[in-house]
């Protein structure tokens, strides 16, 4: 079991629900809830980010990425966990995760908004879809550099106006600005994962971003991925009182040490840190802006 559980990479948990969080605590402030829905949208969003990495464990162990890998011990590389084992294990997942969001689909929008059903079925199975695909078969988006725009999407877009979506039955659309923040910064903890791995992939033929375009554009892309998301977190609580400019500064400040850090950073194994520090930073901006959000209510 404990194999298991460390090929869920437990710490990636946190950044895949930001945007759910975020979604239902708007959702509130719009005079909406249901406690059915946040429970099904966060075990949805667990079970997509469990498929995705066991997902990516098969995918990338297949293909010999991860032989000689730096951060976290892939399991199937090891020989820990058997490549048929891993895929038994993602078809499982994908199941599961497929009832559990039809259920979500069902108690969202009752049998009365078939319509709508079929949209979110249709987007249900496009992200077990998508989280398969990363690495896996001979097509894997990962390995052609179209990672950074799926993370956006998924952990952005869908994650936090889908979930708002489900309470609502409509989109407003001032949501898109923590949803972009939100999916920028997945993107960052992502482009810091391709940063780390540069000299890997580049023997795999994993064709990342960095992989492309070298460091240099990696660490300016990573400003970029940082600085823009507390832009749009300022103009998005422009129009609240007590709009927690604290906060604000200190994301701002959090935003400079980082930069400052990976600017200096040489070595690409040095990047590994970092990932959880962004990750957990993400995740601590969805539980403010939430927090802020359901106390205006």
């Amino acid at each position: 079991m404990k194999h298991w559980i460390q090929a869920a990479r437990l710490r990636t948990l946190p950044l895949s629900v930001s945007g759910i969080i975020v979604g239902s605590a708007y959702a509130y402030y719009q005079g909406f809830s249901d406690w059915r829905i946040v429970v099904l949208a966060l075990l949805t969003t667990l079970g997509l980010q469990v498929l995705s990495n066991y997902a990516n464990d098969y995918g990338d162990g297949v293909k010999g990425t991860d032989a000689n890998r730096i951060g976290e011990k892939r399991l199937v590389a090891a020989g820990v966990i058997t490549a048929e084992q891993m895929k038994k294990a993602v078809i499982i997942t994908a199941v599961l995760t497929f009832i559990i969001a039809l259920l979500l689909i069902y108690i969202a929008f009752g049998k009365e908004n078939f319509a709508l059903s079929l949209i979110f079925i249709l987007l249900g199975i496009g992200s077990i879809g998508a989280a398969i695909k990363y690495t896996v078969g001979k097509s894997a988006y990962g390995y052609s550099g179209f990672g950074d725009v799926f993370v956006f999407i998924f952990f952005g877009l869908v994650s936090v106006v889908g979930s708002n979506f489900l309470f609502t039955h409509f989109i407003d659309w001032k949501l898109f600005l923590p949803a972009t923040a939100i999916g920028l910064l997945s993107v960052a903890v992502l482009n810091l994962n391709n940063m780390r791995d540069i000299e890997n992939d580049k023997i795999a033929g994993k064709n990342t971003l960095i992989v492309q375009y070298g460091l240099k554009f990696g660490i300016w892309y990573q400003r970029v991925l940082i600085f823009v998301p507390i832009l749009l977190y300022v103009i998005f609580l422009f129009d609240f009182k007590n709009s927690m400019p604290g906060f604000s500064i200190l994301f701002y400040f959090m935003a400079i040490s980082h930069n400052k850090t990976i600017s200096k950073i040489n070595d690409p194994k040095d990047f590994d840190p970092h990932l959880k520090n962004v990750a957990l930073s993400t995740f601590l901006f969805a539980i403010l802006l939430s927090l802020k959000l359901i106390t205006i209510h």
